[in-house]
């Protein structure tokens, strides 16, 4: 792992540690629908207990402005209780800090856990505003990020807190999540097994330029998918019909073809439908695509040809779907590709990125991945080779 403190590294016996997680779950209603990220969450709380410490958790939830009692983490410290068999005392104040937190803090005794009212309760939350990380810093002796998906974000409880910590000489340290996630994506791209192949699936290519021209200096393959393949294809001169274009991003397109030569591959069939309706009849088309038709997925000869390129690989990094995922008769493309590598043992495979993450829980093959990412956007970042600022804010071994 990059040089940064973990929770190894630390002291925590009868000291208050924050720890920040990333609890941004689904909810319908009070009940929450995916616990990925609970679950991802637990070996750290699990250690920091084992260890004597206070245990004091705090997370994001969604996009509120202010406090908003839909978006209040009550039903996390619900759950969180049940997964930890022992009681997370939940603080509800809108400050986030406030009485009701600071007399629980009093309270504890070592192995204790008690978690925080949503972080973004607190508008200076996403501004990094200094009065919100000092409030957190003041009822802490020790900080650990733990929040992978933040960890692209300059906000005040990964960054703000982290230098309050050291500018007061206490240490901020990296969690389990955080330290498996720098130690997977960042091994990948930076000293990868060979072959190395990249899948980038998703919409658009002005989301993904960062990442393929990064990762065509590293990877031997760049396999593309998605709605962002048919801008290469009319970089190509290949006719797309009604298909997903960004028209100001084939002269790029162009420019990153030329660059990859025989790097990057793309599909060489589509399932094409008249209409964007899971409904819509479709049929495969090679080559051009037919005026009045879209391509809404990858066809059969495409999911050979990329299972062609993934058999002998090494590592893989896979992030985005290959067709409208969201659709069942159009998720078969993503599901094939999810399927084939799961059947890698000899590879290590890294799967970031909300539908590829899906579709390999849907089919079941996650436990045969080697690691499946919390990031969304901060993953596609790093894979960017971009600095994370709430991993940089950790202190230096």
């Amino acid at each position: 792992m990059l040089n940064k403190k973990s929770v190894d590294d630390i002291n925590v016996n009868g000291k208050r540690v924050l720890c920040r997680c990333d609890f941004n779950v689904p909810l319908d209603g009070d009940r929450i629908t995916d616990e990925t990220r609970l679950v991802a969450a637990l070996p750290t709380i699990k250690k920091l207990i084992a260890d004597g410490g206070k245990v004091i958790l705090c997370s994001h939830l969604g996009k509120p402005k202010g406090p908003d009692a839909t978006f209040s983490l009550a039903p996390v410290a619900k759950r969180l209780s049940e997964l930890l068999g022992q009681e997370v005392k939940f603080a509800a104040d809108d400050t986030v800090v406030g009485d009701n937190a600071r007399a629980a803090v009093a309270d504890m005794k070592n192995g204790d856990v008690i978690l925080l009212e949503n972080t973004r309760f607190r508008p200076e939350e996403t501004k990094n505003g200094e009065a919100f990380s000092k409030d957190l810093a003041s009822i802490c002796d020790v900080f650990v990020n733990d929040a992978f998906g933040t960890a692209h974000r300059s906000h005040a409880s990964n960054v703000g807190i982290s230098e309050a910590m050291k500018a007061e000489g206490k240490q901020a340290a990296a969690g389990y999540l955080l330290e498996k996630e720098i130690k997977f994506l960042g091994n990948a791209v930076d000293s990868p097994k060979h072959p190395f192949v990249a899948i980038l699936g998703g919409a658009k290519v002005s989301d993904k330029i960062g990442v393929i021209n990064h990762l065509l200096g590293k990877a031997d393959k760049v396999i593309v998918g998605g709605g962002m393949t048919y801008t290469f294809y009319a970089a190509k001169g290949i006719k797309i019909g009604n298909s997903l274009v960004e028209k100001d991003k084939i002269e790029l397109a162009k420019e990153i073809m030329e660059k990859a030569g025989d790097k990057l591959v793309l599909p060489v069939d589509n399932v094409c439908a008249k209409e964007f309706n899971n409904d819509a009849p479709s049929e495969v088309v090679e080559g051009d695509i037919p005026d009045g038709y879209m391509a809404l997925d990858i066809g059969p000869k495409s999911v050979e040809l990329f299972e062609d390129t993934l058999k002998d690989a090494k590592t893989v990094v896979w992030n985005g779907p290959m067709g409208v995922f969201e659709m069942s008769n159009f998720a078969k493309g993503t599901l094939e590709v999810g399927k084939f590598l799961g059947t890698l043992s000899d590879a290590t495979t890294i799967v970031g990125g909300g539908d590829s993450t899906a579709a390999v829980q849907q089919l079941g093959v996650a436990d045969k991945l080697t690691h499946i990412s919390t990031g969304g956007g901060a993953s596609l970042e790093y894979l960017e080779g971009k600095t994370l600022p709430g991993i940089a804010a950790v202190s230096d071994k």
